[in-house]
């Protein structure tokens, strides 16, 4: 099957709920959040030597019996398991899942279409989607299993990312605040 949106938008368009969503341009807090959390993931995978991470890139994914569709997470690692260390072409626009998915809360987002991503990542592959809410400073984990909230105070910690931590307070600190 052809993925559905086969052209490229500033900023990157989605395909949910059959119909293309743009992504909005991020608030001063959703970039903050992304750079930090990226930056987090990168370092942690460059030290541990197991794989890629991005921002704002494009993945071609499709659940079991349903069309591919252009996902674009704010953050994403995926794994060289997944996809090898010399599959850069691949790598580009990958047509397999991220192991980590990454979204931060912007105010315009609908509820309803942050759950379907949250739903095709997973029915697709993906371990862990990390939902990042900048407003109200809270992470939900999403994986196969269960949805863990954590708050101010709290590590993120998952099975998915064996050695890495990240202060939930760190996601949301202003620069300079840390």
């Amino acid at each position: 099957m052809q993925p559905i949106i086969e052209q490229q938008t500033k900023p990157a368009s989605e395909w949910v709920f059959g119909r293309v969503v743009q992504k909005v341009s991020p608030t001063a807090k959703h970039a903050n959040a992304q750079t930090r959390v990226a930056a987090a993931l990168m370092a942690w995978a460059d030290t541990n030597g197991v794989g890629r991470v991005g921002t704002e890139w494009e993945f071609r994914i499709a659940p079991p019996s349903e069309e591919f569709r252009s996902l674009v997470p704010d953050v994403a690692f995926l794994s060289y398991d997944r996809l090898g260390f010399d599959e850069e072409k691949a790598a580009q626009m990958p047509a397999v899942a991220p192991n980590i998915a990454v979204e931060i809360l912007s105010p315009n987002d609908r509820k309803r279409d942050v759950e379907e991503k949250i739903r095709v990542y997973l029915a697709s592959g993906t371990d862990l989607v990390v939902v990042a809410d900048p407003e109200r400073k809270e992470v939900a984990m999403h994986d196969s299993r269960s949805v863990s909230m954590l708050h101010c105070g709290d590590m993120l910690r998952h099975r998915a990312l064996p050695e890495f931590s990240m202060a939930v307070s760190d996601i949301f600190a202003r620069p300079g605040e840390r």
